[in-house]
């Protein structure tokens, strides 16, 4: 939806991968049962956008014209629409284990170059012709262990490029500008804006990368350069940024200095420990889930630590009494304190104050995709009810 009065504000909306719903039928009913329940609290009588996760077995139904066509239909008997699509994870994400499943197929594989084009083609078909992007949030490379494997780095660049080729021909046969976004997290390839900055500079915009394109596109060297920075940038999501410690300005602007967009902003929040001790982590046991990874990272006088999931900083909990922790757990973002912690929300204020001031991306897509394995006592009301309070506190800091 747009921000009334700010329409530079960009559209706002929130990722349905907090639904489950992996085949095109379970999504279709999905979106039946959950968004027009967000629509009828948030946006009634205004068109609502969406932010879909489309599963590669779902994608692979909408490129037939029958379940396409229901989409369509679905989208326009309820006066929604969609701009931006959650291509991050491939296979199943609700209800069994996930954890480091989520980076694959990574993008060394030709499974996710064939699932991402997928995916924009379907965006290609139903955004609307006033919008004039579509964005597709993605795996940031691969996992960060699976990297030693020798030619693994070439091949998530070739990759990426032949992605960005895909983009170019879908604008010229449509004029549809679709961006692909890199989404940075913890333990991944690009785990910090530093680190994606360098990714970008050193490969993506990088002479291998701009000949790649030109031997696919017939595009001059210059015009390779333009589209890679068209059609490929970076999706911050700001709950990864707050848990790496990193300042919100600086991390935008460094992203912005060396000429890298930002399609999408995923609006989420993180848990925070202040000071570690034996009672915090004893209060974090609830949160040691066996669905998703919750990466932690530690500030401590010598620098940063991180861990891969809770249980391992669990394991080490007494050797960081008195140190910080931020843990990937998405957070309803309204919540500035959950029981025992705080979030990282303030560090969401911080980046949508900036945003205010001087909008950052077109995109902004609330996330918190951990709803169903949170707690019990922090889902006392539905999920749907959760969503619109996100969606209406995100619209009041905004409109501050």
């Amino acid at each position: 939806m747009r921000i009334e009065g700010r329409p530079d504000l960009g559209l706002l909306t929130y990722c349905t991968n907090i639904h489950p719903g992996e085949s095109w039928p379970a999504l279709l009913y999905s979106l039946h049962l959950h968004v027009l329940a967000v629509k009828r609290m948030v946006s009634p009588d205004r068109p609502f956008g969406l932010g879909l996760r489309i599963s590669a077995e779902a994608a692979d139904a909408l490129i037939h014209p029958q379940a396409l066509d229901e989409l369509h239909a679905f989208l326009a008997e309820t006066d929604t629409y969609c701009f931006t699509v959650n291509g991050f994870p491939y296979g199943s994400f609700h209800g069994a284990r996930v954890k480091e499943n989520v980076y694959a197929p990574d993008w060394s594989t030709a499974e996710r170059l064939t699932y991402t084009n997928r995916l924009a083609d379907i965006l290609a078909e139903i955004l609307p012709a006033d919008v004039p992007m579509g964005s597709i949030s993605t795996v940031p490379g691969s996992f960060k262990g699976w990297m030693e494997e020798e030619g693994r780095l070439d091949r998530i660049v070739e990759n990426f490029v032949s992605h960005v080729a895909h983009l170019v021909d879908i604008e010229r046969r449509t004029g549809r500008h679709i961006a692909l976004a890199l989404e940075p997290e913890p333990c991944c390839l690009l785990e910090t804006i530093e680190e994606t900055v360098e990714f970008f500079e050193d490969g993506l915009f990088a002479g291998a990368a701009r000949k790649h394109l030109a031997n696919a596109t017939g595009l001059s060297d210059a015009d390779c350069e333009a589209a890679l920075r068209r059609h490929i940038g970076v999706c911050y999501d700001v709950c990864h940024a707050a848990i790496e410690f990193e300042d919100p300005r600086r991390s935008v602007m460094a992203l912005k200095d060396a000429g890298i967009s930002i399609p999408k902003l995923q609006l989420s929040s993180a848990l925070r420990i202040h000071r570690m001790d034996d009672g915090m982590a004893a209060a974090l046991m609830p949160f040691d889930e066996t669905t998703y990874l919750h990466q932690v990272v530690e500030r401590t006088p010598g620098g940063l630590v991180r861990y891969l999931d809770l249980p391992e900083a669990l394991a080490k909990s007494d050797r960081a009494a008195g140190h910080e922790w931020r843990v990937h757990f998405h957070v309803p973002v309204f919540l500035h304190d959950l029981a025992a912690f705080s979030t990282t929300q303030a560090f969401l204020g911080e980046i949508l104050a900036l945003h205010r001031e001087d909008p950052i991306a077109p995109h902004l897509e609330v996330e918190t995709y951990t709803w169903d394995v949170l707690p019990d006592e922090y889902r006392a009301v539905a999920v749907s009810e959760a969503i619109a309070r996100e969606l209406d506190w995100v619209a009041d800091e905004l409109l501050r």
